[in-house]
């Protein structure tokens, strides 16, 4: 392995050990969970991830929303889109 490439690894040990699991979002205790273990969660349960890019004051309405109502992020943006399908 060449020097640059241990130290790279070096590096991403040390950033992983920094992000100390803690306070989820919203103030709620975090699980910790392995990757691995939550892509096979999610796929019991037929989740598929599903990225978007979305205007900041809206991600910020869904966050407050999701806060206001105590539930999770995914959750509400699922009911949403649910109901927003529905009435069309």
């Amino acid at each position: 392995m060449k020097k640059t490439a241990l130290a790279k690894s070096d590096a991403k040990k040390l950033m992983g050990k920094m992000n100390v699991p803690g306070a989820g979002a919203f103030g709620k205790e975090a699980v910790v969970v392995d990757r691995r273990e939550q892509r096979k969660r999610d796929q019991a349960l037929g989740l598929v991830p599903f990225a978007v890019k979305l205007n900041s004051d809206l991600v910020l309405q869904l966050q407050t929303l999701a806060k206001e109502r105590d539930t999770d992020l995914n959750e509400l943006v699922a009911e949403l889109i649910t109901k927003g399908l529905a009435a069309a």
